[in-house]
């Protein structure tokens, strides 16, 4: 899992039925800089990740990607990514 932090949305005109009912997020991946507070926002890719939580921008959020991020879907889907939670609070201390 990988935390991050939600920086937009996606809308899109037409959409393959598996993904209905959800929504489309555009995530800020959160590693040390931004986890410890230094920096609001990483410099890393920004990935596309399935949300079905309701998670909106500002969240932070846990995801998924790779073959872990279908796990939801009876069948095979074309994902990348997937929200599988939204989080509340968190700590988190360097190492040394």
């Amino acid at each position: 899992m990988k935390m991050g932090t939600v920086i937009g949305t996606v809308t899109f005109g037409d959409l393959a039925s598996e993904f209905r009912g959800g929504r489309w997020l555009m995530v800020s991946p959160m590693g040390t800089e931004e986890l410890s507070g230094r920096r609001e926002y990483g410099k890393a890719s920004t990935p596309v990740v399935y949300d079905r939580l309701g998670a909106g921008v500002g969240d932070q959020i846990l995801y998924v990607e790779g073959a872990e991020a279908t796990q939801p879907f009876p069948h095979p889907v074309p994902l990348d990514a997937i929200t599988v939670a939204l989080v509340d609070t968190f700590q988190f201390s360097p190492p040394a």
